[in-house]
């Protein structure tokens, strides 16, 4: 069987190359350059050529052949110009997934088998395996890798099964410090390279410098939103009353509004589950979930298709500032200030809307605040970012998220869901962070997320991917 390894130059595609060549596989690699343009990288070199110098020098030491293509005209036009597209209509994609849906297992799939290869192998910490449905379908199934630490399933999250029945991830049961270890004993050259960083074959880049090729900058105001607003917000109180009704009989606990994690590596909590890095679940419940769940189905399916919308919908910041003028100085010289908003105040500018992410807190450059400062939504029309102080501000943190019927993926299209349907699964809303217990709630006008618990940065145009213990299970593009 001919299997074409696709090598990066970084060790984890190395060592699957070599544990394919120790197997007996007719093995072949090929390397693709997919960035010629420099302009907002951090490095200011072309990251790829020293990449297939690596790739070439471990291709000769494993003994296999090596081959090079271009696939830089498919990436600019499948990736990196949605990319674009997103931001400027104030969304955040996520270009990994991206590449590895219409790059990596699309376009470079093709060329391998161009090649004559049978299966194409990558460096991914995942597992795969296939089972028989009962009407005798081969069905193939995706599973998180065995080290927790390194699993990298979220970013298979749109493959599907023509890609996954032509795929092989040689190193999906082995550790990362393993891979290390078996890199180093081969002598490889790769063995102590670092791991890449950054857009999937850009590298690292100062963001909003990279967007400026396409998108313009723009002055904007940034405002900072107080807690007063959200006492007073008639949709706030909706959600909060909504969670509070959907509690299952005897929980009188009143509905948490506030995520408890700070990052993906630390809580608010003492004891908390999420610092645990375990991916496997709890078989005992509905998809590997935690807990049975605290909300009741019956209640959610109750709810109208209007009201689940509304349920998914984010706070709108609609502050108005009216202007008064002032004598200031000796001179009484004439001045103009903003009067005082008890909801909220402008802090400063910005160089447009569209180079900030929800959670965002770097690259504000506004002092004055004990705590730091995050952004917790951005307007396109007005090109205003609105900001909160501190990690248990209310506008970070959201229970409920939707996903348009277009954009729902079944990586187990033999199971996916009716409308009306609910389910239990985990999910996460991107790369690293700690799998959630959640209710998939499926409706005509959308697949909807209701989470046990609230949700840091809900981000449109992100990815969620749900997961039946550890086997991923389909995604979405989170709307916005």
């Amino acid at each position: 069987m001919k299997v074409c390894i696709g090598l990066s130059g970084g060790v984890d595609s190395s060592v699957a190359a070599l544990l394919l060549k120790k197997a007996g596989y007719d093995v072949f690699a090929l390397f693709m350059q997919n960035w010629h343009d420099t302009a907002g990288t951090l490095h200011g070199d072309c990251e790829w050529e020293e990449d297939r110098f690596v790739a070439e020098m471990v291709a000769r030491k494993i003994g296999i052949p090596f081959y090079f293509v271009d696939l830089s005209g498919e990436y600019r036009k499948r990736v990196v110009d949605y990319m674009f597209e997103e931001y400027s209509k104030g969304r955040t994609p996520n270009p990994d997934v991206l590449c590895n849906r219409e790059i990596k297992f699309d376009a470079f799939m093709k060329c391998a088998m161009d090649l004559g290869a049978d299966f194409v192998a990558t460096g991914h910490y995942c597992r795969k395996d296939e089972i028989m449905t009962p009407d005798g379908r081969r069905i193939f199934r995706i599973f998180a890798g065995t080290d927790p630490n390194k699993d990298q399933s979220y970013f298979l999250c749109q493959l599907n099964q023509k890609q996954l029945s032509k795929a092989l991830f040689p190193i999906g049961d082995i550790s990362k410090p393993e891979v290390r270890r078996i890199a180093a004993e081969a002598d490889l050259p790769s063995a102590d390279k670092k791991d890449s960083q950054g857009i999937c074959f850009v590298g690292k880049v100062d963001l909003p410098v990279f967007l400026q090729q396409k998108l313009k900058p723009a002055e904007g105001d940034v405002v900072e939103v107080y807690d007063a607003y959200f006492q007073d917000n008639a949709h706030y109180h909706f959600i909060e009353k909504t969670l509070q009704d959907l509690r299952r009989d005897g929980e009188n606990a009143p509905v948490e509004m506030v995520t408890t994690y700070i990052s993906e590596t630390k809580s608010l909590k003492v004891n908390d589950p999420l610092r645990e890095k375990g991916v496997r679940g709890n078989p005992d419940n509905e998809g590997g979930c935690s807990s049975p769940g605290i909300f009741d189905k019956k209640k959610i399916a109750s709810l109208s298709d209007d009201d689940i919308a509304r349920l998914s919908e984010p706070v709108q910041y609609d502050l108005s500032f009216e202007t008064e003028t002032y004598r200031s100085g000796k001179k009484h010289v004439k001045k103009t200030r903003y009067k005082e908003n008890p909801y909220g105040k402008i802090i400063g500018k910005h160089d447009g809307a569209q180079f900030y992410t929800i959670g965002q807190r770097k690259g504000l450059n506004i002092g004055g605040h004990k705590d730091s400062l995050f952004v917790i939504s951005t307007d396109m029309e007005t090109n205003r970012i609105y900001v909160g102080e501190g990690h248990t501000h209310k506008g970070l943190s959201r229970s409920c998220l939707r996903i348009q019927p277009e954009d729902v993926h079944w990586i187990r299209e033999d199971i996916p869901m009716q409308t009306g349907e609910i389910r239990r699964y985990r999910v996460r809303i991107r790369y690293r962070q700690p799998l959630q217990d959640a209710a998939l709630v499926m409706r005509s006008n959308g697949l909807f997320i209701l989470f046990d618990e609230p949700q840091r940065g809900i981000t449109a145009g992100q990815f969620a991917v749900w997961y039946d213990g550890d086997e991923m299970v389909g995604s979405g593009v989170i709307g916005g």
